[in-house]
């Protein structure tokens, strides 16, 4: 496939920056990440995941664990299960 459209998009340097490091985790660029989810809007005919508005809790929820308020930690994944099946 010829690949020689260009998107230039304005975005919150935070925002780029975090996402950035998760899709170095993944082994992906940025462009291909645009790219995937650009193809998934063309095959969905849409966003392909749900946008909405979080009720009270889930935002309240959110802001607490951007800030580090009302975490649960764990050491690691077993102990974690262990945790959830008592």
């Amino acid at each position: 496939m010829n690949k020689s459209a260009t998107i230039q998009a304005r975005i919150d340097p935070g925002v780029k920056q975090r996402a950035q490091k998760i899709l170095n985790k993944l082994n992906i660029t940025m462009s291909e990440a645009i790219s995937i989810f650009l193809t998934q809007v063309s095959l969905n005919k849409g966003i392909p995941f749900e946008i909405k508005i979080p009720n009270e809790l889930t935002e309240e929820t959110l802001l607490k664990s951007d800030t580090g308020l009302d975490l649960h930690k764990v050491e690691d994944s077993r102990e974690l299960f262990k945790e959830l099946s008592n």
